[in-house]
């Protein structure tokens, strides 16, 4: 069972549309003891840094959350802010992440962009995946991805690093250490493309 965190934050149904047509069982969990049955976990996000964090802590799922992923190895995937509360801190906010992988969220420096351009990151861009990891599995050499964020994810060991897009800089776009996924790109917004990965995401 694939169980979809709502905190107050996502696309919910968009998740809940896809899995619902690739026949694999899906709910929505609003509180903890929503988790009970899950085999997977979506964590969604949209917004900035703290307000997620705050909304998780407050939403009662939190401790059971911590469970599921460090204890029990239930497999997770943080979804572009959902992914970045993944990290250990945020230069967009004060408060601790979740730090379930060792890394630090960073505003993209524009300076150092090597082309004109703005933030935030908006539409379309291809993506390096790490070859032959299952998370990207049965896609195209160079897959395309909807982006909307101004932030990014900075791994503080390279090896969790599995995606990688520019945007001005090369950036890290997919993480994963043991159980635990995130991508900052929207796959419930990216055609085929979000369809085969979150399929990947379900068979793993």
């Amino acid at each position: 069972m694939i169980v979809i965190i709502n905190y107050g934050l996502g696309n919910l149904n968009a998740f809940v549309n896809i899995f619902k047509k690739l026949d694999i069982p899906v709910k929505i969990a609003t509180q903890a003891s929503d988790l009970e049955n899950a085999t997977k976990i979506v964590l969604p996000g949209v917004g900035a840094f703290d307000h997620a964090m705050a909304k998780l802590n407050e939403s009662g799922m939190r401790e059971t959350l911590d469970d599921l992923v460090l204890n029990k190895k239930l497999p997770v995937i943080g979804i572009c802010v959902g992914m970045q509360i993944l990290a250990k801190s945020s230069d967009e906010g004060v408060m601790p992440g979740l730090g379930y992988i060792d890394g630090v969220v960073r505003k993209f420096d524009t300076s150092n962009f090597k082309q004109k351009t703005r933030l935030p990151h908006m539409g379309w861009n291809d993506i390096v995946p790490k070859q032959g990891h299952s998370l990207f599995k049965d896609l195209e050499k160079v897959p395309l991805y909807y982006f909307l964020h101004s932030y990014y994810f900075e791994c503080n060991k390279s090896e969790d690093a599995i995606a990688t897009a520019d945007y001005g800089v090369e950036f890290v776009c997919a993480v994963n250490n043991e159980n635990i996924y995130g991508v900052q790109f929207h796959p419930e917004k990216s055609h085929h493309y979000g369809v085969q990965l979150l399929k990947n995401f379900a068979e793993l």
